[in-house]
């Protein structure tokens, strides 16, 4: 099975395990990633930020890396993407300000396209006017914006429709997996053969 070409929109000071782990990983399972960002440039890079949880009473949040952008936002058509996805960090409060930012996410609901967001990303989600009706989960202090935007809420990673949810990067096993089902993603696992001694 061809791998699916997959836009995710990325921010300054998003969660850096949110956009690294699922970049690298979709990518390694044979998908297109494009990551783009509004107001940025394919080779342009964001910083991101690493939430850390050490039992305070939210994340303490460190400077991660510079993730380099991998197509250009404004030549990017969602029409032409199998899936999207949406992670959280910082970034999807203001990312969510931008109309071209909510008609792209949109777009994947009205064809019913998978989409996978985890943590404060449903924060765009919910300003895109598109989880009514949905069960999902987020960040914690995300869920009264969520629920207020018509979803149902669960304590879990889950996956309703084409929409697959988590709560934070400790979620990625389920979530990715999840997500890899929704696109129909097959993936072999064959036996390595003994190195010669």
């Amino acid at each position: 099975m061809p791998g699916k070409k997959i836009l995710m929109i990325v921010g300054d000071f998003g969660e850096d395990y949110e956009i690294m782990v699922p970049f690298q990983a979709l990518q390694m399972v044979g998908h297109e990633v494009h990551a783009v960002c509004p107001e940025r440039e394919e080779g342009d890079v964001v910083k991101t930020a690493i939430h850390d949880f050490r039992g305070d009473q939210t994340y303490l949040e460190t400077r991660g890396h510079n993730f380099e952008l991998t197509a250009t936002f404004d030549d990017v058509d969602p029409a032409d993407y199998d899936a999207l996805v949406v992670p959280g960090g910082r970034a999807p409060e203001y990312l969510r300000t931008y109309d071209a930012v909510l008609d792209a996410v949109r777009h994947f609901f009205d064809e019913g396209k998978p989409v996978a967001s985890i943590c404060h990303g449903p924060q765009i989600l919910a300003a895109a006017g598109v989880l009514d009706g949905y069960e999902m989960t987020a960040y914690p202090a995300v869920q009264a914006e969520v629920e207020a935007a018509g979803c149902s809420w669960v304590d879990e990673v889950t996956t309703d429709k084409n929409l697959v949810t988590g709560q934070a990067w400790p979620d990625h096993p389920e979530w990715l997996a999840q997500f890899l089902d929704l696109l129909g993603t097959e993936i072999q696992h064959g036996q390595a053969a003994p190195a010669d001694d």
